[in-house]
Protein backbone atom coordinates (compact mmCIF):
# COMPACT_ATOMS: atom_id res chain seq x y z
CA UNK A 1 0.00 0.00 0.00
CA UNK A 2 2.78 2.36 0.84
CA UNK A 3 3.40 2.95 -2.70
CA UNK A 4 0.01 3.09 -4.13
CA UNK A 5 -0.59 5.83 -1.53
CA UNK A 6 2.52 7.44 -2.82
CA UNK A 7 1.27 6.78 -6.73
CA UNK A 8 -2.44 8.72 -5.06
CA UNK A 9 -0.24 11.75 -4.05
CA UNK A 10 1.20 12.15 -7.04
CA UNK A 11 -1.60 12.21 -9.19
CA UNK A 12 -3.21 14.88 -7.30
CA UNK A 13 -0.33 16.82 -8.15
CA UNK A 14 0.81 16.75 -4.63
CA UNK A 15 4.16 17.82 -4.41
CA UNK A 16 7.00 15.69 -2.67
CA UNK A 17 9.80 15.72 -0.70
CA UNK A 18 12.87 13.24 -1.80
CA UNK A 19 15.85 12.72 0.71
CA UNK A 20 19.30 14.09 0.26
CA UNK A 21 22.21 12.72 0.36
CA UNK A 22 23.51 9.70 2.01
CA UNK A 23 26.84 8.91 0.98
CA UNK A 24 28.21 12.45 1.52
CA UNK A 25 26.69 12.19 4.42
CA UNK A 26 28.39 9.30 6.14
CA UNK A 27 31.61 11.13 5.62
CA UNK A 28 29.91 14.27 7.10
CA UNK A 29 29.82 12.45 10.36
CA UNK A 30 33.21 11.14 10.23
CA UNK A 31 32.88 7.66 9.00
CA UNK A 32 35.49 6.34 6.93
CA UNK A 33 34.24 5.23 3.31
CA UNK A 34 34.61 1.54 3.47
CA UNK A 35 31.65 -0.64 2.11
CA UNK A 36 29.34 2.11 2.32
CA UNK A 37 30.26 2.22 6.31
CA UNK A 38 27.42 -0.27 6.52
CA UNK A 39 30.13 -2.92 8.64
CA UNK A 40 31.40 -0.14 10.16
CA UNK A 41 29.33 2.25 11.25
CA UNK A 42 25.41 1.11 11.02
CA UNK A 43 23.90 3.08 13.34
CA UNK A 44 25.36 6.35 11.82
CA UNK A 45 23.78 5.12 8.48
CA UNK A 46 20.24 4.20 10.56
CA UNK A 47 20.24 7.67 12.19
CA UNK A 48 20.95 9.27 8.50
CA UNK A 49 17.72 8.00 7.51
CA UNK A 50 15.89 8.37 10.66
CA UNK A 51 17.10 12.27 10.06
CA UNK A 52 15.81 12.52 6.95
CA UNK A 53 12.33 11.50 8.05
CA UNK A 54 12.40 13.17 11.02
CA UNK A 55 12.94 16.35 8.26
CA UNK A 56 9.78 15.58 6.70
CA UNK A 57 10.93 13.25 3.76
CA UNK A 58 8.11 11.59 1.95
CA UNK A 59 10.54 9.12 0.35
CA UNK A 60 13.67 7.75 1.51
CA UNK A 61 16.25 6.17 -0.27
CA UNK A 62 18.44 3.10 -0.11
CA UNK A 63 22.01 3.51 0.91
CA UNK A 64 23.05 0.85 -2.34
CA UNK A 65 23.99 3.51 -4.91
CA UNK A 66 27.28 1.84 -6.80
CA UNK A 67 26.83 -1.22 -4.18
CA UNK A 68 27.34 -3.58 -6.62
CA UNK A 69 29.09 -7.01 -7.47
CA UNK A 70 30.39 -5.50 -10.61
CA UNK A 71 32.33 -2.93 -8.05
CA UNK A 72 33.86 -5.59 -6.57
CA UNK A 73 35.16 -7.01 -9.80
CA UNK A 74 36.22 -4.01 -11.35
CA UNK A 75 39.71 -4.44 -8.90
CA UNK A 76 40.29 -8.00 -10.67
CA UNK A 77 40.86 -9.51 -14.08
CA UNK A 78 37.49 -11.52 -13.55
CA UNK A 79 35.47 -13.28 -11.14
CA UNK A 80 38.28 -17.01 -11.21
CA UNK A 81 40.90 -14.28 -10.36
CA UNK A 82 38.83 -12.61 -8.00
CA UNK A 83 38.17 -15.52 -6.57
CA UNK A 84 41.75 -16.59 -6.60
CA UNK A 85 43.08 -14.16 -5.30
CA UNK A 86 40.42 -11.50 -3.63
CA UNK A 87 39.17 -12.00 -0.05
CA UNK A 88 37.01 -14.44 0.49
CA UNK A 89 33.57 -13.80 -0.09
CA UNK A 90 33.70 -11.04 -2.62
CA UNK A 91 31.26 -12.56 -5.17
CA UNK A 92 28.77 -12.48 -2.51
CA UNK A 93 29.59 -9.52 -0.82
CA UNK A 94 27.45 -6.42 -2.27
CA UNK A 95 24.41 -8.46 -2.36
CA UNK A 96 24.53 -9.13 1.42
CA UNK A 97 25.47 -5.61 1.97
CA UNK A 98 22.40 -4.30 0.07
CA UNK A 99 20.33 -6.77 2.55
CA UNK A 100 22.26 -4.70 5.40
CA UNK A 101 21.30 -1.59 3.55
CA UNK A 102 17.73 -2.07 3.14
CA UNK A 103 17.47 -3.38 7.20
CA UNK A 104 18.50 0.02 8.40
CA UNK A 105 16.35 1.59 5.87
CA UNK A 106 13.29 -0.54 7.30
CA UNK A 107 14.65 0.38 11.23
CA UNK A 108 14.23 3.80 10.58
CA UNK A 109 11.02 3.59 9.44
CA UNK A 110 9.67 1.26 12.05
CA UNK A 111 11.73 3.67 15.13
CA UNK A 112 10.12 7.08 13.44
CA UNK A 113 7.04 5.11 13.02
CA UNK A 114 6.56 5.54 9.67
CA UNK A 115 6.48 2.03 8.17
CA UNK A 116 3.56 2.14 5.53
CA UNK A 117 3.55 5.23 5.35
CA UNK A 118 6.90 6.15 3.74
CA UNK A 119 8.94 4.01 0.86
CA UNK A 120 11.92 2.96 0.45
CA UNK A 121 13.23 3.64 -3.42
CA UNK A 122 16.17 0.77 -4.13
CA UNK A 123 18.57 3.13 -5.91
CA UNK A 124 20.67 1.55 -8.49
CA UNK A 125 23.87 3.37 -9.62
CA UNK A 126 25.34 3.52 -13.63
CA UNK A 127 27.69 0.38 -13.95
CA UNK A 128 30.43 2.41 -14.43
CA UNK A 129 31.30 6.17 -12.29
CA UNK A 130 28.39 8.32 -12.87
CA UNK A 131 30.90 11.03 -14.19
CA UNK A 132 32.22 8.59 -17.06
CA UNK A 133 29.60 7.76 -19.89
CA UNK A 134 32.44 7.12 -22.09
CA UNK A 135 33.23 4.00 -19.58
CA UNK A 136 29.52 2.39 -20.31
CA UNK A 137 30.42 -1.15 -21.37
CA UNK A 138 28.11 -2.99 -24.00
CA UNK A 139 24.10 -3.14 -23.70
CA UNK A 140 24.75 -7.00 -23.12
CA UNK A 141 26.48 -6.54 -20.30
CA UNK A 142 24.74 -3.36 -18.66
CA UNK A 143 21.74 -5.60 -19.14
CA UNK A 144 23.57 -8.57 -16.82
CA UNK A 145 24.48 -5.96 -14.45
CA UNK A 146 20.91 -3.88 -13.37
CA UNK A 147 18.79 -7.19 -13.70
CA UNK A 148 21.07 -8.91 -11.12
CA UNK A 149 21.03 -5.42 -9.13
CA UNK A 150 17.08 -5.09 -9.80
CA UNK A 151 17.03 -8.90 -8.47
CA UNK A 152 19.25 -8.28 -5.02
CA UNK A 153 16.82 -5.11 -4.22
CA UNK A 154 12.96 -6.90 -5.19
CA UNK A 155 14.37 -9.38 -2.67
CA UNK A 156 15.40 -7.09 0.18
CA UNK A 157 11.72 -5.91 -0.53
CA UNK A 158 11.60 -2.29 -1.68
CA UNK A 159 8.87 -0.79 -3.25
CA UNK A 160 10.49 0.72 -6.22
CA UNK A 161 13.53 0.87 -8.09
CA UNK A 162 15.37 3.96 -8.94
CA UNK A 163 17.67 3.78 -11.59
CA UNK A 164 20.45 7.00 -10.44
CA UNK A 165 22.40 9.11 -12.87
CA UNK A 166 21.69 7.44 -15.99
CA UNK A 167 24.17 8.99 -18.36
CA UNK A 168 23.68 7.43 -21.70
CA UNK A 169 21.05 6.18 -23.54
CA UNK A 170 22.24 2.39 -24.35
CA UNK A 171 22.61 1.74 -20.41
CA UNK A 172 19.57 3.74 -20.18
CA UNK A 173 17.54 1.07 -22.37
CA UNK A 174 19.81 -1.95 -21.03
CA UNK A 175 17.94 -0.84 -17.01
CA UNK A 176 14.90 -0.22 -18.18
CA UNK A 177 14.76 -3.74 -19.88
CA UNK A 178 15.72 -5.18 -16.34
CA UNK A 179 13.22 -2.90 -14.59
CA UNK A 180 10.43 -3.53 -15.97
CA UNK A 181 10.66 -7.53 -15.84
CA UNK A 182 10.82 -7.15 -11.99
CA UNK A 183 6.88 -5.59 -12.03
CA UNK A 184 8.44 -3.01 -9.45
CA UNK A 185 7.62 0.71 -10.44
CA UNK A 186 10.52 2.71 -11.29
CA UNK A 187 12.05 6.10 -11.48
CA UNK A 188 15.17 7.70 -13.68
CA UNK A 189 17.34 10.06 -12.76
CA UNK A 190 19.17 11.61 -15.67
CA UNK A 191 22.69 13.74 -15.96
CA UNK A 192 21.80 16.96 -18.10
CA UNK A 193 25.00 18.93 -19.19
CA UNK A 194 25.24 22.78 -20.14
CA UNK A 195 24.18 21.75 -23.80
CA UNK A 196 20.60 20.39 -23.32
CA UNK A 197 21.39 16.81 -23.55
CA UNK A 198 22.73 13.78 -21.05
CA UNK A 199 26.46 14.18 -19.60
CA UNK A 200 27.19 11.51 -22.79
CA UNK A 201 25.86 14.49 -25.11
CA UNK A 202 22.64 12.56 -26.25
CA UNK A 203 19.77 14.06 -26.27
CA UNK A 204 18.25 14.76 -22.94
CA UNK A 205 14.84 15.09 -24.17
CA UNK A 206 15.13 11.77 -26.06
CA UNK A 207 16.25 9.87 -22.50
CA UNK A 208 12.90 11.09 -20.91
CA UNK A 209 10.79 10.02 -23.66
CA UNK A 210 12.50 6.51 -23.76
CA UNK A 211 12.22 6.26 -20.07
CA UNK A 212 8.42 7.78 -20.23
CA UNK A 213 7.79 5.24 -22.74
CA UNK A 214 9.52 2.20 -20.98
CA UNK A 215 6.69 2.52 -18.38
CA UNK A 216 9.23 4.81 -15.52
CA UNK A 217 6.52 6.71 -13.30
CA UNK A 218 8.92 9.74 -12.06
CA UNK A 219 11.79 11.37 -14.44
CA UNK A 220 14.21 13.05 -12.65
CA UNK A 221 17.20 15.04 -13.28
CA UNK A 222 20.18 14.77 -10.88
CA UNK A 223 24.09 14.57 -10.30
CA UNK A 224 24.55 18.14 -11.42
CA UNK A 225 25.01 21.39 -10.13
CA UNK A 226 21.79 23.50 -9.26
CA UNK A 227 22.43 25.62 -12.20
CA UNK A 228 22.46 23.18 -14.62
CA UNK A 229 19.33 21.08 -13.17
CA UNK A 230 17.29 24.71 -13.50
CA UNK A 231 18.70 25.25 -16.94
CA UNK A 232 17.44 21.76 -18.26
CA UNK A 233 14.55 20.97 -16.43
CA UNK A 234 12.01 22.66 -18.65
CA UNK A 235 13.15 20.16 -21.20
CA UNK A 236 11.24 16.87 -19.66
CA UNK A 237 8.31 18.37 -17.66
CA UNK A 238 6.24 17.91 -20.57
CA UNK A 239 5.03 14.07 -20.54
CA UNK A 240 4.67 12.70 -17.00
CA UNK A 241 5.69 13.42 -13.11
CA UNK A 242 9.12 15.07 -13.32
CA UNK A 243 11.44 15.67 -10.32
CA UNK A 244 14.58 17.52 -9.45
CA UNK A 245 17.68 17.18 -7.20
CA UNK A 246 21.37 18.70 -7.52
CA UNK A 247 24.57 18.22 -5.98
CA UNK A 248 26.12 20.65 -4.56
CA UNK A 249 29.40 22.52 -3.39
CA UNK A 250 32.82 21.28 -5.24
CA UNK A 251 33.94 17.69 -6.08
CA UNK A 252 37.02 17.02 -3.90
CA UNK A 253 38.51 14.46 -4.63
CA UNK A 254 37.43 12.75 -8.07
CA UNK A 255 38.07 9.19 -6.84
CA UNK A 256 35.65 5.94 -6.37
CA UNK A 257 38.28 3.54 -4.85
CA UNK A 258 36.04 1.39 -2.52
CA UNK A 259 38.34 3.40 0.71
CA UNK A 260 37.69 6.80 -0.56
CA UNK A 261 35.07 8.95 -1.48
CA UNK A 262 33.97 12.19 -2.78
CA UNK A 263 33.74 15.06 -0.37
CA UNK A 264 31.81 18.15 -1.59
CA UNK A 265 33.74 21.72 -0.35
CA UNK A 266 30.93 23.85 0.52
CA UNK A 267 29.97 27.30 -1.78
CA UNK A 268 27.68 30.01 -0.86
CA UNK A 269 24.95 28.19 -3.05
CA UNK A 270 25.45 25.23 -0.25
CA UNK A 271 23.41 26.37 2.54
CA UNK A 272 19.63 24.97 2.82
CA UNK A 273 18.33 28.13 2.23
CA UNK A 274 20.14 29.22 -1.05
CA UNK A 275 19.24 25.27 -2.06
CA UNK A 276 15.58 25.73 -1.63
CA UNK A 277 15.51 29.04 -3.51
CA UNK A 278 16.24 27.12 -6.44
CA UNK A 279 13.90 24.25 -5.00
CA UNK A 280 11.28 26.94 -5.84
CA UNK A 281 12.29 27.07 -9.36
CA UNK A 282 12.12 23.85 -9.90
CA UNK A 283 8.70 23.75 -8.61
CA UNK A 284 7.53 26.71 -10.51
CA UNK A 285 8.88 24.74 -13.50
CA UNK A 286 6.65 21.46 -13.48
CA UNK A 287 8.70 19.43 -10.78
CA UNK A 288 6.64 18.15 -8.19
CA UNK A 289 8.93 15.93 -6.40
CA UNK A 290 12.46 17.48 -4.95
CA UNK A 291 14.83 16.34 -3.00
CA UNK A 292 18.89 16.65 -2.20
CA UNK A 293 21.96 15.46 -4.34
CA UNK A 294 25.32 14.81 -2.79
CA UNK A 295 26.22 17.25 -0.40
CA UNK A 296 22.79 18.23 1.00
CA UNK A 297 21.69 17.21 4.54
CA UNK A 298 18.70 16.61 7.27
CA UNK A 299 18.96 20.48 7.12
CA UNK A 300 18.23 20.85 3.60
CA UNK A 301 15.56 18.36 3.28
CA UNK A 302 13.86 20.73 6.22
CA UNK A 303 13.81 23.58 4.63
CA UNK A 304 12.37 22.04 1.49
CA UNK A 305 9.47 20.90 3.61
CA UNK A 306 9.17 24.00 5.36
CA UNK A 307 9.49 26.25 2.35
CA UNK A 308 7.63 24.01 -0.69
CA UNK A 309 4.78 21.88 0.99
Amino acid sequence: MTYQNLQEKLSSGSSLILDGGIGTEVLRRGVRWRQHGIEDAPDVIRQIHIDYLNAGADVITSHTFNLTKRNFINFFRDTEHMVEIGHGGLETRAEELCHQAIVLAKEALETTGKQGQVPIAGSISPIQHLFRPDLAPSSELCYEHHKECVSVLKDCSVDFIFFEAMNNISELKAALQAGKESNLPLWVSLIPNHHGNLLGEESLVDAAKLARNGGVDVVFLSAAPLEVITQNLSSITNGGITGAKAMIGKYNPPSWKPDFYPRFEQTDQSTPEAYADFARRWKDTGATIIGGGSGTTPEHIATLKSTLI
